[in-house]
C-alpha cells in the first residue's frame, strides 16, 4: 500500500515536471532553444525543486500542526512528531524517490551530504557568530542516538559495502524508539518542553479552517513530490553535464538546498538570541537523517554505496565522506558535552573542513 502511494506521488510529480519544463521551454529565446548543449532548463527546474521542497514542506508541516490541533494533540507531541517529520520531508522525498528510480547515489549523498551540511555549516555558521554555553542535558539523548545509529550505518557500509533492507528496517525502528525517548523526556519536564517549542514556532494568530488545513497538507505534499522528482531528474543531468558524478551533486547541492529550512531556522534563532536552540535543532536533523531519511530510502529500495573514485585504491566514500560526518559531528558535539559551551574556533575550524570537503568533491 505504502509503496504504490509512493508511486502514485512520483506519477505526479513527472507528469507536473514535464508541465514545468515546457512551460520554460516555451519562454526561452529561439536562439537558446537551438542549442543542443544549454544547460539553463535543467538549472532552472533544479532551482525550482528546491523552492517547491521548501515552501511544500512548509504548507505540510502547518496543515499536518492546524489538523492535529483540531483533534486536542499535545503541543509536545505535535512539536516533536508532525514538526519533526515535516521538516525532514524533503530529505525523505529526495532520497526515497532517488533510491525507487534507481539513483541510490543521490539517496545516500543527500542523506550524509545533509548531516554534513547541517554540521559543518549550518551549526558551524551559529557556533562562528555566536558562541556560548549550551545545554549539556537536552544534548545527550541526541547526541547518542545519532552516534549509535551511525556506528551500524557506517559498521554495515565498510562490512558489506550495500544497504539491504534488513538495515533500513532497524534504522526506522531506531526512528520510532528515539521519538518515544524524546516525547518522553518531554512529558518529564513539560515547562521546558513548552518555553523551547513558544521560542522555536511562533503560532499565527489567526487559525485555519479545517478545509484550509487540509488543502495546505495535501498541496505542501504534492509540492514536496515535485520537488523531490525535479531536484534528482536535474541533479543527474547537470552531474552528467559536469562530469561529477551524481552522488557529489547529491553530497553538495542537494545537501545544501534540503537543509535550507534548518539554515532558516538556525539564522532566526541566532536573530533571537536563541543559539542553542539552534543547536539543538540541528543534533535533531541530523538524527532524522541517519535513521528516517536513510531508513526509508534503503526499507523502499535497497542500495549499494557509491563507488565512483578512489583514494589510495579505496571507495571514497569510505575514505571522506563517512570520515567526515563523523569527525565534524564530533568536532561539534564532543567539545560541548565536556566544557558545556561552544567555542569559536569550532564553528571556523568546521567551516574550513565544510569548503575543503566540497573542494575535494568536485576535484576528484
Amino acid at each position: 500500500m505504502q509503496y504504490r502511494m509512493l508511486e502514485t506521488f512520483i506519477t505526479f510529480s513527472r507528469f507536473g515536471q514535464d508541465v514545468i519544463k515546457v512551460f520554460f521551454i516555451a519562454l526561452l529565446p529561439t536562439s537558446f532553444k537551438k542549442r543542443r548543449d544549454i544547460m539553463l532548463i535543467p538549472v532552472l527546474l533544479f532551482i525550482v525543486g528546491l523552492l517547491c521542497l521548501i515552501k511544500g514542506g512548509d504548507w505540510f508541516v502547518d496543515g499536518a500542526t492546524g489538523i492535529a490541533r483540531r483533534f486536542h494533540v499535545p503541543e509536545l507531541l505535535i512539536g516533536a512528531t508532525v514538526v519533526s517529520i515535516g521538516t525532514t520531508l524533503p530529505e525523505v522525498m529526495v532520497s526515497t524517490t532517488s533510491a525507487m528510480t534507481g539513483h541510490g547515489e543521490i539517496a545516500y549523498g543527500n542523506a550524509i551530504g545533509s548531516i554534513i551540511c547541517n554540521t559543518a555549516l549550518i551549526a558551524a555558521l551559529t557556533v562562528a557568530i555566536r558562541p556560548g554555553p549550551v545545554d549539556t542535558k537536552a544534548l545527550k539523548t541526541p547526541v547518542l542516538f545519532f552516534f549509535g545509529s551511525a556506528a551500524i550505518y557506517v559498521s554495515n557500509a565498510y562490512v558489506t559495502g550495500y544497504f539491504g533492507r534488513p538495515l533500513g528496517i532497524l534504522l526506522l525502528a531506531i526512528f520510532v524508539v528515539y521519538l518515544v525517548v524524546t516525547v518522553r523526556q518531554g512529558f518529564k519536564n513539560p515547562a521546558e518542553a513548552a518555553a523551547e517549542e513558544a521560542g522555536a514556532v511562533e503560532e499565527k494568530a489567526a487559525k485555519n479552517s479545517m478545509g484550509k488545513d487540509i488543502l495546505l497538507l495535501v498541496i505542501g505534499a504534492a509540492l514536496v513530490a515535485l520537488g523531490a522528482d525535479l531536484l534528482v531528474d536535474n541533479g543527474t543531468l547537470i552531474a552528467q553535464a559536469l562530469g561529477v558524478p551524481e552522488s557529489v551533486i547529491a553530497l553538495t547541492f542537494v545537501a545544501l538546498g534540503t537543509s535550507l529550512p534548518e539554515l532558516v531556522t538556525a539564522i532566526t534563532s541566532l536573530a533571537k538570541g536563541h543559539g542553542s536552540l539552534s543547536l539543538g535543532n540541528v543534533i535533531g536533523a541530523n538524527v532524522f537523517n541517519l535513521v528516517l531519511v536513510s531508513g526509508m530510502s534503503i526499507t523502499v529500495s535497497p542500495f549499494s554505496i557509491p563507488q565512483n573514485s578512489t583514494i589510495m585504491g579505496i571507495n571514497s566514500s569510505l575514505v571522506m565522506d563517512l570520515p567526515v560526518m563523523f569527525a565534524v559531528m564530533l568536532l561539534l558535539t564532543v567539545p560541548a558535552l565536556l566544557k558545556g559551551r561552544l567555542s569559536r574556533w569550532q564553528g571556523v575550524l568546521l567551516l574550513c573542513i565544510y569548503a575543503a570537503f566540497c573542494a575535494v568533491q568536485f576535484a576528484m
